[in-house]
């Protein structure tokens, strides 16, 4: 006599229980950490702990250690993500516990951006200034779009992720992406971002770019926006990065070309004053990848930033626009 494959009846053992139904509730809002669910259900830490637990070791969600947090999200796929599609769209939303867990984690939410929103802030003077500096944004971010599919990807890796704009940008080019960044503040204000935009399909991870061996592999396209001007030797950065593309895939570089502007050393942490076609292409042939295009964007201002768009592809030939 057949039986019902193991899989399936671990997960609906482990959703058969109303705390386990409300944790599922609330990940079907997005990714959040065990801080989060103590706050909102108002149980300990063990005991949501626990739950968690059982739900991700029968595959219904999924755990993401960073540093001494752990942040769930659902399952993406298989038989556990059809299950939980079915869960939620059985629940009803007005159910007194769910409306109040929603309501408190409205509240965690804001509470969490108001935290992000001050750190930046504090930052805010020096960032208006570099950026009234370059080319303007509305102009970049065209031909960051344009360089992109017109289909969205199955995989993108956003590096050094920063606020998450790229993410947000490029949020209709891929099915799923991760935006990496070593700043734990900058990851805090980017995940108020993408939850306020409701970007479910992405999302945010602690990580070094130097440090990639979790992404080998899996991007399709891997962007690297205003990122490599702060590393000693951008080489080694980008080595890491072409680690992680699948095959066939590319890679996308936003950076500023060479200039003189020396506070950007001193006082905005800056080790590359800009970064040339010549250099980007050694780099690329290190890591195993070929320059197929450049674009370059002129600021509005006569001493200001010119940005550069570089894609790196395993492919020949190359073209040059302005």
């Amino acid at each position: 006599m057949a039986t019902l494959p193991a899989n399936i009846v671990a997960c609906f053992k482990a959703a058969g229980e109303t705390t386990r139904l409300r944790l599922l509730a609330l990940l079907h809002e997005g990714e959040l950490s065990v801080k989060d669910f103590t706050e909102i259900l108002g149980q300990s830490q063990p005991r949501v702990s626990r739950h968690l637990k059982l739900l991700a070791d029968a595959g219904l969600i999924t755990r993401h250690a960073e540093g001494a947090w752990a942040y769930y999200r659902l399952a993406d796929g298989g038989v556990a993500r059809a299950l939980l599609d079915w869960i939620g769209g059985a629940m009803d939303p007005d159910a007194a516990d769910l409306a109040a867990d929603r309501a408190k984690l409205a509240r965690v939410r804001a509470q969490r951006k108001a935290q992000a929103d001050a750190w930046f802030a504090d930052i805010a003077p020096s960032w208006d200034r570099l950026r009234s500096l370059h080319a303007p944004d509305a102009a970049v971010e065209a031909a960051i779009l344009a360089s992109m599919p017109s289909g969205p990807v199955p995989m993108l890796l956003d590096l050094g992720t920063g606020t998450g704009r790229m993410l947000e940008l490029l949020a209709g080019r891929y099915e799923q992406a991760v935006g990496v960044d070593a700043s734990r503040e900058m990851l805090a204000l980017a995940r108020s971002k993408l939850e306020s935009a409701g970007l479910a399909h992405a999302r945010i991870r602690h990580g070094d770019i130097e440090a990639l061996e979790e992404y080998r592999g899996q991007a399709d396209r891997v962007v690297i926006h205003q990122v490599l001007h702060y590393f000693d030797d951008p080489g080694i950065a980008l080595a890491s990065a072409a680690r992680c593309l699948r095959p066939g895939g590319a890679m996308l570089i936003i950076d500023f070309a060479p200039h003189a502007l020396e506070f950007l050393r001193t006082e905005q942490a800056h080790r590359r004053l800009g970064l040339s076609s010549a250099q980007m292409e050694v780099w690329a042939a290190d890591a195993g990848l070929t320059l197929t295009r450049v674009q370059t964007i002129a600021p509005e201002r006569a001493d200001g930033l010119t940005v550069c768009l570089w894609q790196l592809e395993p492919e020949t030939g190359m073209e040059t626009t302005a």
